[in-house]
């Protein structure tokens, strides 16, 4: 099956929804690293930390240090992250002009990203800026972060409408970056990149869902390695 192959199945049990690959995503966050988290399911992580975790987050347009988001319809409108958001003024947070924010990113000072995704290969190369048949796109920071953050998981739906699959063989939409997705985690799935031996191993699935069923819905020949786990 390659990306372009639109084949229907019926679920063997509920996906993840939205909120919950998040949660699942953001229980791999190491306490007191630096993070940016893309817009979107990535941005959720922020609301689904584990219990005595704290990070530092970075975005790119020039801060460093916040640690929550104001409520809805609060916060101030002159501190805004790079997806919309408000962060809250916390002891040693920091602006910066966006120039200096992506040498931090450039320099390799970004420990993980979370970014989500449009196609993943399985040599990690990442597409996520641009569906060709549209014709625009937005690249925003996005390949600085997917080619110099010391790790980069990836959260989105396992596939696009009419169970397209994501996670194919050879990106065909045009690349952000090449090898360097570590993590990918999708509604069904969590899966581990082997960037040097161009390998995916499949290391939970979601409850009710058998290895058979998460292949069916890749591209990609998947492995396992000991006992396959079960999202919580």
């Amino acid at each position: 099956m390659n990306s372009s192959d639109q084949v229907l199945y019926n679920d063997p049990a509920p996906r993840l929804d939205r909120a919950g690959i998040a949660k699942r995503a953001a229980r791999d966050l190491v306490d007191g690293t630096t993070v940016n988290l893309g817009i979107g399911i990535p941005a959720m992580c922020a609301d689904f930390l584990p219990h005595g975790v704290e990070l530092r987050y970075h975005a790119e347009n020039g801060i460093l240090g916040f640690e929550d988001l104001s409520a809805p319809g609060e916060g101030d409108p002159n501190l805004m992250d790079a997806g919309g958001k408000f962060p809250k003024l916390v002891p040693g947070m920091a602006f910066f002009d966006s120039v200096e924010s992506f040498n931090l990113i450039r320099g390799g000072h970004i420990d993980v990203t979370v970014l989500g995704a449009l196609q993943v290969s399985k040599s990690g190369d990442l597409a996520n800026w641009m569906i060709p048949k549209r014709g625009i796109g937005s690249i925003g920071g996005a390949m600085d972060l997917a080619a110099n953050a010391k790790r980069v998981i990836i959260a989105m739906e396992h596939t696009a409408k009419g169970d397209v699959a994501k996670i194919v063989e050879e990106c065909t939409f045009p690349l952000t970056a090449q090898a360097c997705v570590d993590q990918i985690v999708t509604d069904i799935a969590v899966i581990d990149v082997d960037r040097e031996n161009k390998r995916l191993r499949l290391r939970e699935t979601a409850p009710g869902w058998s290895f058979d069923d998460v292949q069916s819905r890749t591209a990609v020949a998947l492995e396992v390695e000991g006992d396959l786990g079960t999202m919580v």
